[in-house]
């Protein structure tokens, strides 16, 4: 079921993880706008405080991109 409050509080969530990080979400904007399409590979690698690295990769189909518009939907002021 449905909880607007919670969807509030992820607003709010966000927001402050902008707030904290804002290079990140300016290069998530740049992404967004000139090169995230259908197609292209994001791939995330996360590197733990003992050295480790640990990589994933997806490749974009058409609904992922209906899921990243709905979602950025959402965050739009």
């Amino acid at each position: 079921m449905f909880n607007p409050t919670k969807l509030l509080k992820l607003k709010s969530t966000w927001e402050r993880f902008a707030m904290n990080h804002p290079k990140f979400i300016n290069f998530i904007a740049a992404l967004q706008n000139n090169y995230i399409k259908e197609g292209t590979v994001i791939e995330v690698n996360v590197k733990t405080i003992d050295g480790r690295t640990i990589c994933s990769n997806i490749r974009l189909n058409k609904d992922d991109m209906d899921l990243f518009t709905e979602i950025s939907d959402m965050f739009k002021s």
